[in-house]
């Protein structure tokens, strides 16, 4: 186990942990709390990592978290565009979002199927004399996720937060209350695209690199993360179920880690993930049904004393 989890590798899967926790925390808000499957996350994703690659290049890499921020506005709008005024459902509008991104993020990267950042600066690289060379990049990203982490939670208590909580929970009870529900989709979707193209924006300056197919299956990571978060923390506050999707992620990056340690083959991994998805969403089912298969079998073990008595 300590071969499988020495330093280096700790330290990468906590970095990669909490720069994916930033997707995490999109579909926390809008897969928990809107209650929308967003299928665009996978092109919202690139297309951050694209728009952030290219005015790193120009010399900007902290621009380039603001720019791709905004890039994953826009691609939250045309989403809650075509839910809340064309009438197209969620999956349908994420695929039509998705497939739709792989085109703009081509010409974003000037029709290239990849970009280099090796001659550029980044965020890390410019905080690496602060922080030493072994943990500045972790510091940066869990700074990054404390401060996204802290305004969500702030954003979700105030009452446009309040408003989208309760517009998943039920949009009828919100337009009978007067406030108009396509207009706090719209607002959720924004944010949660702005939190998806901000952690590819993040990868990209980690990695040194953008490549047009990045985004594949960040659904999927993004996915267990949050369902493995909410199966250890379970409800709560907002902020615990917060901090219970970046653990998510965190752990998740772990398995994916020791899945490689134990010279897993790069092309199955994909295949790890789902069966960690699968086992993360049937584990509130399967602990439920050991639960009653416990409570019969001490009900029979009882019922078979009661008769020998």
């Amino acid at each position: 186990m300590e071969s499988l989890l020495s330093m280096p590798v700790v330290i990468s899967a906590l970095e990669l942990g909490f720069i994916y926790a930033l997707v995490a925390l999109a579909l926390f808000l809008s897969y928990s709390i809107l209650n929308i499957a967003d299928l665009s996350t996978d092109g919202c994703f690139t297309l951050g990592c694209a728009v952030g690659a290219q005015v790193a290049i120009m010399g900007h890499p902290i621009m380039a978290l603001f720019a791709a921020m905004l890039a994953g506005v826009c691609s939250g709008y045309v989403m809650a565009f075509l839910q809340t005024k064309l009438g197209v459902e969620s999956i349908l509008a994420g695929i039509i979002v998705n497939t739709g991104l792989y085109t703009v993020n081509l010409a974003v990267m000037g029709f290239s199927s990849n970009l280099s950042l090796f001659k550029s600066e980044t965020v890390f690289s410019l905080c690496k004399d602060f922080f030493g060379a072994q943990w500045y990049k972790l510091i940066v990203a869990i700074l990054i996720v404390v401060i996204i982490g802290v305004l969500l939670t702030l954003f979700l208590g105030t009452w446009l937060g309040l408003s989208i909580r309760a517009t998943g929970d039920n949009e009828d009870m919100v337009r009978a209350s007067s406030i108009n529900p396509k207009f706090t989709i719209t607002v959720g979707l924004c944010v949660s695209g702005s939190l998806t193209a901000l952690s590819g924006c993040l990868i990209g300056q980690y990695q040194k690199s953008c490549d047009i197919n990045l985004g594949t299956g960040m659904v999927t990571i993004a996915l267990a993360s949050l369902i493995i978060g909410e199966t250890l923390i379970g409800k709560g506050t907002m902020f615990r179920r917060i901090a219970g999707v970046v653990l998510g992620s965190c752990l998740y990056r772990f398995a994916i880690a020791i899945a490689l340690r134990l010279h897993i083959p790069a092309e199955c991994l994909k295949l790890v993930s789902a069966v960690i998805v699968a086992i993360a969403i049937a584990s509130p089912y399967l602990k439920k049904q050991a639960a009653f298969y416990k409570r019969k079998s001490a009900a029979l073990a009882a019922r078979k004393r009661g008769g020998k008595c």
